[in-house]
């Protein structure tokens, strides 16, 4: 017989998950560890239950109905899961089969109380912990109770919970199989879990202990509240002990209850401090022996620890790989960028070899290390000036890691050499000219690279695409284009903070800045309210918009009346748009261009939000507003002791910031024209890929760093494992969130605004456009799914400048990510939105539908009853 339906844990390591569960495996290998008990027992293989599931053949067709529901219909998931879950407890385990299960248990004693614990296949996973999914039975007694208690085992893959948390996380039902785990039941003064590292904060230099008199089942059923220790360096750094009322304890014939505890034990600690620190030196070493954090239970027994499972931390995030022991801070490249989505690994590598400065991967996102320029007091003024203007957040989290005892080493300063942290900040005329000139540079540049590249394949293309890349960065680090960014923000800065000096006004230059010239990321959602001028005539096109789902809508456009206009419009702002996209650092996400449809629902909004003209109409109001801004500030200023100089430098300013703020959104766009160029000749180069029948799909190239992709397209080989090890990694990616800081240590540090002066219960964050204004909040995470009525609020967790069509539709905007100068404020201003950014969980923490009202000036959100 080639099956082998149960295995002792003692024959089990963590390579046999597909035999014995993700739970038998772990057990394992933990029992292969020096130093490290674990309860005795042995494991009914995954072979037991295929032979189970075959015993009912209506089980397979049960299944694929499962598979097809919806993840949110949760009556049918109930319903149909239930079927499934009695029909496998109904089938009578066969004789050959229970007589290897009872003989396994006479080993153990056949009268011996045992655990009974679920080990499905896919579980206590790296990318996955599927915790508290299946179901796990403590103190079954006698061989019957023990086979019944089996078949609970295999159905509970089919709780309501576990088939919704699959279907989720992408994972086929049928590729999941169920072992059981069966161990001798230990019966501890006190238990718990131990997590090797900080479970809140990321740190993996502390462990975290929590501890609860009886079974552990107390503790995981939330039934008490468990004492809490942090152990740093060996020692016991805090703790927190809890009143401890209630406890479980088995009962002799079988089963579990709940216990009341004495009430002068209820105080004391469940372990002291030296059987804490003693726990965590075990912690470590199974953690050393797995090669990641763990999250281990644990029962004390005459005071010793035996550990009854251990699995990895999924919700850590990873660690910038660097290769040295050395501390390291690290801020996210994406908070600033306006993308805290993962990204792929052609986008990573990609971004990494065009950006200005070094960076680093952590769980597809990007990261800089900021450790030396935080270390020398000169470069740490300039950089937390800059990051605290940017993202207060920030700044505070920087400020708190400099706290630390030493985290940080303190070198001296470099001394001159190199531009300041601000980037170069000479001064330049205040002369229009110079925009003009800077855009017709970049158009130039591209124009040559478009020319240049169509006739380069193969490693050719890698070749001249190293150079495009240093072409790229060229341009990037123009001085001219460096000075004229700064110039515009630095105005801006002196507007804002000399005005409310002088005035006391805040935010002076959100008005002074409405309808700026050569700003090419507001003229995007302008130029979308004129291609619904173009639609908004022609009811046979909007009717057909309204059904669009496939991306060659355009070529059916043709044939409608007033259809061909409407495509032509659409054409024309693809030509000039279509690169751009949401989340476009990452070069593999789709453009507009490859998916216009994206669109259509934001042109649908504009056809019926607005009247013909509107764009114009917009632009001038906004001209005038800040015109009228300009001489109200100048006049009152006037008025003032020294007033005719104030005024004069004033105006001085103000006409600076009209000169240049529009231009800061220019590089931006610059960089996602490349790209797509970059990207079409990818593309192709993957097309000859899947004809020579090296790639399945064009696509995979995604999941390649350039460096593999140019190796591939030079061998013609490629791994298919490796691929697929990415996509799966870049699924489990999207369940993390990336920290503003991290450190070496693993810490997240989230950063604080430390304000009081916003009323309870609202929501703190960044003013970055000034005005109140009260809507409906509308949560909207994919700008496709928009469908926003004229004074609603837009609520999202970034926007770069793919949402600024959106802009034109709403009457505020408030956002989880993002700084004074990131694009969604600039663009903000511009429109004249109130707005508010860097708000915590803010699509969380708001429900679609809420009447909120929005402080853009001070900084905070009401939601109102």
């Amino acid at each position: 017989m080639t099956e082998r339906y149960v295995l002792d844990l003692q024959e089990v390591d963590e390579t046999q998950v597909a035999v014995v569960g993700g739970k038998g495996a772990h057990l394992g290998g933990l029992s292969r560890i020096e130093g490290i008990r674990v309860p005795a027992g042995f494991c009914v293989t995954t072979d037991a239950f295929r032979r189970i599931m075959a015993e009912a053949p209506s089980l397979d067709d049960r299944l694929g109905q499962l598979s097809h529901l919806n993840p949110d219909d949760r009556e049918a998931i109930r319903t149909l899961s239930a079927q499934i879950r009695r029909t496998i407890e109904g089938i009578v385990i066969p004789g050959d089969l229970a007589a290897v299960i009872t003989r396994a248990l006479a080993r153990l004693g056949e009268q011996a109380a045992c655990a009974v614990r679920s080990s499905a296949t896919a579980e206590d996973l790296p990318t996955a912990s599927f915790a508290g999914q299946q179901d796990t039975y403590l103190n079954v007694v006698g061989p019957t109770a023990i086979l019944q208690h089996v078949s609970r085992c295999w159905a509970s893959l089919f709780t309501e919970r576990a088939v919704t948390y699959r279907q989720r996380n992408g994972i086929d039902h049928r590729t999941v199989h169920m072992a059981v785990v069966v161990q001798r039941m230990v019966f501890p003064h006190a238990s718990g879990v131990l997590f090797t590292a900080d479970p809140v904060t990321g740190n993996r230099k502390v462990a975290t202990v929590d501890a609860g008199f009886g079974l552990g089942e107390a503790l995981v059923s939330g039934l008490v509240n468990p004492d809490v220790f942090k152990v740093r360096h060996g020692e016991v750094v805090a703790k927190a002990i809890a009143a401890k009322q209630r406890a479980v304890r088995a009962l002799p014939a079988g089963g579990t209850q709940e216990v009341a505890i004495d009430s002068r034990r209820q105080e004391q600690p469940a372990l002291t401090d030296a059987q804490v620190v003693r726990l965590v030196q075990l912690g470590r070493r199974i953690e050393a022996h797995f090669g990641r954090p763990q999250d281990i239970e644990w029962c004390l027994v005459d005071d010793g620890f035996q550990i009854v499972q251990s699995r990895p931390i999924t919700t850590l995030f990873p660690i910038p790989e660097t290769g040295d022991q050395e501390n390291h801070v690290y801020v996210s490249v994406g908070h600033g960028q306006m993308m805290t989505d993962p990204m792929k690994p052609l986008g990573l590598s990609m971004w990494r070899l065009t950006a200005m400065v070094p960076m680093h991967t952590a769980a597809g996102r990007l990261f800089v290390d900021v450790t030396r320029r935080l270390a020398s007091p000169a470069s740490r003024a300039g950089l937390l000036d800059l990051m605290g203007r940017g993202d207060p957040l920030i700044r505070d989290a920087l400020e708190t890691v400099l706290d630390r005892d030493d985290f940080v080493p303190s070198l001296p300063d470099a001394g001159p050499g190199g531009p300041p942290a601000g980037g170069a900040s000479a001064a330049i005329e205040t002369d229009p000219a110079i925009v003009t000139e800077l855009i017709e540079r970049s158009q130039a540049s591209i124009a040559a690279l478009e020319r240049d590249i169509r006739t380069k394949t193969g490693p050719a293309l890698f070749d001249f695409l190293l150079e495009a890349f240093e072409e790229h960065k060229r341009v990037l680090s123009d001085p001219l284009s460096m000075q004229a960014i700064m110039a515009g923000m630095e105005a801006t800065w002196w507007l804002n903070d000399t005005l409310q000096k002088w005035l006391g006004e805040k935010n002076a230059a959100d008005t002074l800045t409405l309808s700026a010239p050569d700003n090419v990321t507001s003229e995007m959602g302008l130029a979308l309210l004129d291609v619904a001028d173009v639609i908004r005539p022609q009811s046979e096109v909007v009717t057909f918009l309204q059904g669009v789902e496939d991306e060659g809508f355009l070529d059916e456009l043709a044939k409608l009346t007033g259809g061909t206009e409407a495509r032509d419009a659409i054409e024309a702002y693809l030509d000039r748009y279509g690169m751009r996209c949401v989340g476009e650092i990452d070069i593999t996400r789709p453009r507009w261009r490859e998916r216009p449809t994206t669109l259509v629902p934001v042109i649908l909004d504009n056809v019926r939000n607005f009247e013909p003209g509107a764009a114009e109409r917009r632009f001038e109001q906004g001209r005038q507003k800040a015109q009228k801004k300009e001489q109200d500030v100048l006049s009152r200023l006037r008025a003032l002791p020294d007033g005719d100089r104030k005024a004069d430098e004033a105006k001085r300013m103000i006409d600076r910031v009209r000169t240049f703020i529009g231009y800061r959104e220019y590089p931006k766009y610059g960089i996602v024209s490349r790209y797509f160029v970059y990207k079409q000749a990818l593309l192709e180069e993957a097309e000859r890929l899947v004809q020579a029948n090296v790639l399945p799909e064009k696509e995979d190239i995604f999941y390649l760093t350039f460096q593999e992709l140019h190796d591939v397209v030079r061998s013609h080989q490629v791994d298919g494992r490796l691929i697929q090890q990415r996509k799966d990694a870049f699924r489990s990616y999207h369940a993390l969130t990336p920290p503003r800081v991290l450190t070496s240590d693993g810490e997240a540090v989230t950063g604080a605004y430390r304000r009081d002066d916003v009323p309870s219960g609202a929501l703190i964050g960044l003013p970055v456009s000034a005005g109140t204004v009260e809507g409906r909040a509308r949560v909207i995470l994919d700008m496709a799914e928009a469908d926003l009525e004229a004074g609603d609020i837009l609520v999202t967790t970034f926007t770069d400048p793919s949402w600024s069509p959106l802009f034109v539709a709403v009457a505020g905007l408030v956002t989880e990510v993002g700084g004074l100068m990131t694009h969604g404020a600039v663009i903000a201003r511009e429109y004249g939105l109130p707005a508010v950014v860097g708000v915590e969980q803010a699509t969380r923490l708001i429900r679609d539908g809420q009447r909120i009202r929005v402080h853009g000036t001070d900084g905070y959100i009401e939601i109102l009853p």
